[in-house]
């Protein structure tokens, strides 16, 4: 029982570390796609998105087994109910994904902003990509990257660049083509918050601290 146990643990982390791989390739080329309105790979996001939302209804559907079947204890326990938790932030990482690429898709031939906004978003874009890079190391089990490098910069900066753009009558969009660019740069920085809780969730399979009682620069 424990030996079938143990390799459920495995087949879930592997799966985990698929998704992983999924979602940073979503935003990647969501990325791709916002700067070069590019179709192919808005396609592509389409695609990395749909195969992150079966593979988190399969999660789901093996930690239900795993909880109801094996009843684990102690960290076991707490390594069932945490991959669940974070499948589900990268599901979401998905879906985020997925509608910066329709708004490109619906923008297209055009792209989704001018110069300077466009190279904002972009930014962003990159960011987002770094941290989920970052994220995907961390459920693999890689030591964690210093402070001092660039994937663990935060979206203070672009978010005020991008509002500060929006505001610029130099640069200033119509209102209804401002709102999608609004949304945009908020759909990217959800992607690293969901990014940041799973860092925490990682800390908390490590440590037993809950990801609410984790002090913010942790």
């Amino acid at each position: 029982m424990r030996t079938q146990f143990t390799a459920e643990l495995i087949a879930l982390t592997n799966d985990l570390t698929m998704m992983c791989r999924l979602a940073h390739d979503a935003v990647e080329r969501g990325t791709d796609a916002l700067v070069d309105a590019d179709l192919t790979a808005t396609y592509e996001v389409f695609a990395f998105d749909e195969q992150l939302q079966k593979m988190y209804g399969a999660c789901e559907a093996r930690t239900v087994v795993l909880l109801a079947l094996q009843a684990p204890v102690a960290r076991d326990l707490r390594h069932v109910v945490t991959a669940t938790q974070i499948a589900g932030e990268l599901s979401g990482i998905g879906w985020l994904a997925s509608r910066v690429a329709d708004q490109v898709y619906k923008s297209h031939p055009g792209h989704v902003a001018q110069q300077p906004i466009l190279g904002i978003l972009a930014a962003m874009g990159q960011l987002a990509a770094e941290r989920t890079a970052l994220a995907g190391q961390a459920v693999a089990g890689h030591p964690s990257v210093s402070e001092d490098e660039p994937g663990t910069r935060s979206m203070e900066t672009p978010h005020r660049q991008l509002h500060s753009a929006l505001a610029d009558p130099a640069s200033q969009p119509p209102t209804d083509a401002a709102i999608d660019i609004a949304l945009l740069g908020h759909h990217l920085e959800r992607c690293v918050d969901h990014t940041a809780r799973i860092e925490r969730l990682i800390r908390f399979l490590d440590t037993g601290v809950p990801p609410t009682a984790q002090s913010s620069d942790e």
